[in-house]
This record gives structure tokens, C-alpha cells and sequence, in this order.
């Protein structure tokens, strides 16, 4: 499995499994077939309803209704992507997602200029340009990808409980660093990702390197007798317990 190496705001890189170019294809494909539907929907409901004659007497309305429908297909992206995290429907069925190369979600400006910069991967190069980009690039980045500072990953679905960064703790449980309030929400989440993505790559360098971080922000030393491994869920567990008892 390609992946892609992300520098977070933590300054811990983590490898995400990256998108395909025909996971990319695929998904443009379905949203190319959302619009076919609609078009063929509406296109039924006139003919079903007799909406031509009036059509034919009107067609300002007609003119409305080809501007509304040319105005979703432009914007289509850009307006999915801004509010549906990423993704668009052909990427959400495919599970995969725009994020920013820090790791984070992607602004809406970067949303925007990979959203402007289709008309360079797709219409100017007649989809060449986006095709030969992403079959290139090293972290399979289309041209708008490029610029804006985004690519596009899989998704990895969290189904079961040991797939849940926060987990509950029982009510007898004994913290052993007091001070892992000084973490936040995301900073667990990140834990909980680098220990998930050890467990795929059996790399311990992440581990390391996100236990001597996470040790330099609580200003602990690790315990003798605990390795790295333990120290990140240890801390987790710490985590989970205090904020169980604060909620």
C-alpha cells in the first residue's frame, strides 16, 4: 500500500495511505453519474408532467433551470468538499478524503485553489493534466493538489473498540501522570493514530519519537520498566480517566 508521510502540527510524521489514481477516477465517475441521474430525472418528470409546453411558452424558466443546473455542476466540488470534510459523494462511497499536508483538515482557501485549478487538470488539458499529475507526482497529487497544498487519502473507518481512541476506564483506575491535562483532545487522537499505524508498519521510530514528544510537553521522565509502547497508552488511559471525571 502507497503511502504519504505527513508532518502534523505536532511535528510527528505519520503515514497515511494515500488515494489511487483509480480510487480518484472512480470517484469522479460516480459524481459525473449524479449529475447523468439528475438530468435524466428531470428530463422524466417533464415529459411525464407535460412541462414542455410550458416550457416552450416560458423560457425564462427553462434558462433559470440550466443555469441552476450548470451552476451546481461548477461549484460541485467545492461546495462538497467545504462542508462534507474533504469529500464529495464518489469520495465519501469511496472512502477517501482531502486533507492538508500538515495532517489537519484542509481550509477552505485550499479547498478553493484546488477547486479554481480544475480548469487546468481537467478542462484546459482535457483531463490529461490531472491523470498524468497524480500517476506521477510522488505523493499522487493532481496539479490544484499541488498549489493548494492538499492531497487525497484513504479513509480508515473506525468500527470496533479498539479502533476508539477514547475508550472508558474504570472508575477504580490509578492515573500515573497527573498532568496529561496539559494535552487536548486532538493530541490523543494523534497517540492513538501513531500506535494504529505501528501496529500496520511494525515501524518503532514513530513510537519513539511520539513518546519523547509526548514526554517533553508533560515534563515527565518515563518510568523504568515501561517502554515506549506502554508509556502512550498509559497515557491515553491517564487521559480518558481524567476527562471522564471531569464530564
Amino acid at each position: 500500500m502507497e503511502t504519504i508521510k505527513v508532518n502534523t502540527s505536532q511535528h510527528i510524521d505519520i503515514d497515511y495511505p494515500v488515494a489511487g489514481l483509480g480510487e480518484r477516477i472512480a470517484a469522479r465517475l460516480i459524481d459525473l453519474a449524479v449529475f447523468l441521474g439528475l438530468y435524466l430525472i428531470f428530463v422524466f418528470l417533464v415529459v411525464l408532467t407535460g412541462l414542455s409546453g410550458a416550457l416552450d411558452r416560458s423560457p425564462y424558466f427553462f434558462y433559470l433551470l440550466i443555469g441552476l443546473y450548470a451552476a451546481g455542476f461548477v461549484f460541485y466540488n467545492l461546495i462538497c468538499e467545504i462542508l462534507m470534510n474533504g469529500q464529495c459523494v464518489g469520495k465519501r462511497l469511496l472512502k477517501i478524503k482531502v486533507i492538508s499536508l500538515n495532517g489537519g483538515q484542509a481550509s477552505i482557501g485550499q479547498y478553493f485553489i484546488r477547486w479554481l485549478f480544475r480548469l487546468v487538470d481537467f478542462w484546459l488539458t482535457a483531463q490529461l493534466g490531472a491523470l498524468i499529475s497524480v500517476a506521477v507526482s510522488e505523493n499522487k497529487q493532481r496539479i490544484g493538489d499541488m498549489v493548494a497544498g492538499t492531497t487525497v487519502i484513504k479513509t480508515v473507518p473506525r468500527t470496533n473498540i479498539n479502533h476508539i481512541a477514547f475508550h472508558p476506564v474504570e472508575e477504580t483506575y490509578n492515573p500515573v501522570f497527573a498532568n496529561v491535562n496539559l494535552l487536548s483532545d486532538r493530541d490523543i487522537e494523534l497517540i492513538h493514530e501513531v500506535i494504529a499505524t505501528y501496529y500496520k508498519t511494525y515501524n518503532p521510530d514513530l513510537i519513539y519519537a511520539t513518546a519523547a514528544k509526548v514526554a517533553s510537553i508533560l515534563a515527565v521522565t518515563k518510568p523504568e520498566g515501561m517502554n515506549e509502547m506502554e508509556f502512550l497508552k498509559t497515557v491515553v488511559k491517564d487521559y480518558n480517566h481524567q476527562t471522564s471525571l471531569v464530564h
